[in-house]
């Protein structure tokens, strides 16, 4: 039986597997804390424009770049992968007259965000383990490219990313700027999705595959969050539990303003519902559940597409609140 999540459990395992130090500010210190800690901490970064409220941000426990972020990282083709197994999850790039590309969660969930270029397109993989939130994103923003690394920093228990160039504070369930020089700016979203390495290897067997990445000491396949996405609450996480009923780490797929719990998708395996396409298959693990992210149990794997075209839809499978945070005025799908 593997034990509950508990905060303090999680930051002890996860900086001793990932060699960072802690940075040990309580949610109330940090408020108090805040502007001269960061000022300190972020000369480069312009703190007069903020969009958020000071308050609602949060040290996660490591310092900036205590969890490394990845660039041009290196890819293999499919069929030279010997690490992966069948139902573990991948999040999925296709981008016409390229390769579709596979970006494991054995490996995101220890750097959270890989910086690549995929036909010419500069892109930002992101995952954050503590709302199950996997998005991709252009990185040319106001006439430049962007590359992106961890801040450290948490707001509604989700990333904040922060860009090289300007030291920009970016929230990646939105893809905002919130801090800095480029707040207001929004990064443009790449779809993707979510599924199992044997799904994406039978579909795309002339695809490319992220490599192991080198030079980092990282338990790989395994989950630093054991037993996370079953725990009572988020963590770190201030704000209100979801509406209905729902539990905090329920999870949802989200499109836009709406939420589409994943329990009545997965009962129902096909949904079609205001102008969209939901299918769920089984066959892909939670890389939140077990401490091996291989024999965890399974979830899942959710595609979205517009009915009328047939082509996938921005989405992202995530925890209720996380969704309830970001939208608190969305719309629950909740059927009849």
């Amino acid at each position: 039986m593997k034990p509950p999540f508990t905060p303090a459990a999680f930051t002890r395992r996860f900086l001793l597997a990932a060699g960072a130090a802690a940075v040990a500010v309580s949610p109330a210190a940090a408020q108090e804390a805040a502007p001269s800690a960061w000022q300190r901490a972020w000369p480069e970064t312009d703190f007069e424009r903020a969009l958020v409220p000071f308050d609602e941000i949060f040290s996660g426990g490591v310092p900036r770049d205590g969890i490394p972020a990845l660039t041009d990282p290196a890819m293999i083709p499919v069929a030279e992968d010997d690490r992966l197994e069948a139902i573990e999850p991948v999040m999925t790039v296709e981008i016409e007259g390229t390769p579709p590309r596979a970006y494991p969660l054995r490996y995101l969930t220890w750097h959270e965000v890989a910086n690549d270029s995929v036909g010419g397109l500069p892109i930002a993989v992101t995952f954050c383990p503590l709302c199950n939130s996997g998005l991709v994103f252009d990185r040319r923003v106001a006439g430049r490219v962007l590359e992106f690394g961890v801040s450290g920093m948490l707001r509604h228990s989700d990333l904040i990313m922060y860009d090289r160039e300007t030291h920009t504070w970016w929230q990646q369930m939105d893809g905002r700027g919130i801090v800095g020089a480029l707040a207001g700016e929004r990064l443009e979203p790449v779809v993707t999705w979510m599924e199992s390495w044997e799904a994406f290897a039978a579909r795309n067997p002339d695809g490319l595959v992220m490599a192991e990445p080198a030079g980092h000491r990282r338990a790989y396949g395994q989950n630093p969050y054991v037993g996370y996405d079953t725990s009572p609450q988020p963590f770190l996480y201030q704000g209100e539990d979801p509406p209905h009923g729902i539990p905090p780490l329920a999870r949802v797929v989200r499109v836009g303003d709406r939420a589409w719990p994943l329990d009545r998708l997965a009962e129902e395996g096909e949904i079609v519902e205001d102008g969209l396409h939901l299918v769920w298959t089984e066959g892909m693990a939670s890389a939140l559940d077990g401490r091996e992210i291989a024999a965890s149990r399974d979830v899942g794997q959710v595609r979205v597409r517009d009915p009328a075209t047939g082509e996938d839809v921005v989405h992202e499978v995530v925890f209720a609140f996380a969704f309830h945070a970001f939208e608190p005025e969305g719309r629950w799908m909740l059927g009849r």
